[in-house]
């Protein structure tokens, strides 16, 4: 009958399981991971939506700027101009602002160099494309 008590009192102390201070830590350790990865999760939704204006607005730019290609030379003004489209005034593309900036005899006499920008988020960012026409 001895035996039998002992062995009952020996199971009871070597019983396996988690107290509940490591089950707090436990908690805590994933907590504090799990929050990490929520506040890279934002910074990543944030950067695909600055590249996607991004490539909205270089896109907007180069459309700009085959249209005056097309035109050539001869086709754009023939005195410094710029001309401005405002915000809510390119189709499909309410939220920018897209200005053609058009500088003669620029780098050298007989070119022209036409500038596009395209602005964004009330005019905090932009995007600028480039080129030079010549006669």
């Amino acid at each position: 009958m001895m035996a039998a008590q002992e062995t009952g009192q020996s199971l009871k102390k070597n019983q396996g399981g988690f107290t509940l201070i490591e089950i707090m830590v436990a908690i805590v350790i994933l907590s504090i991971g799990l929050l990490g990865m929520a506040s890279l999760t934002v910074g990543i939704i944030k950067g695909n939506k600055l590249s996607s204006n991004l490539s909205t607005a270089t896109t907007l730019g180069q459309d700009k700027m085959e249209d005056i290609r097309r035109l050539g030379y001869s086709g754009t003004p023939a005195t410094t101009l710029t001309v401005t489209q405002n915000y809510n005034t390119i189709t499909d593309y309410g939220g920018y602002k897209r200005v053609t900036e058009t500088t003669i005899d620029s780098p050298a006499a007989g070119m022209k160099t036409i500038t596009v920008t395209t602005y964004w988020d009330s005019d905090a960012h932009s995007v600028e494309v480039k080129t030079i026409l010549a006669q």
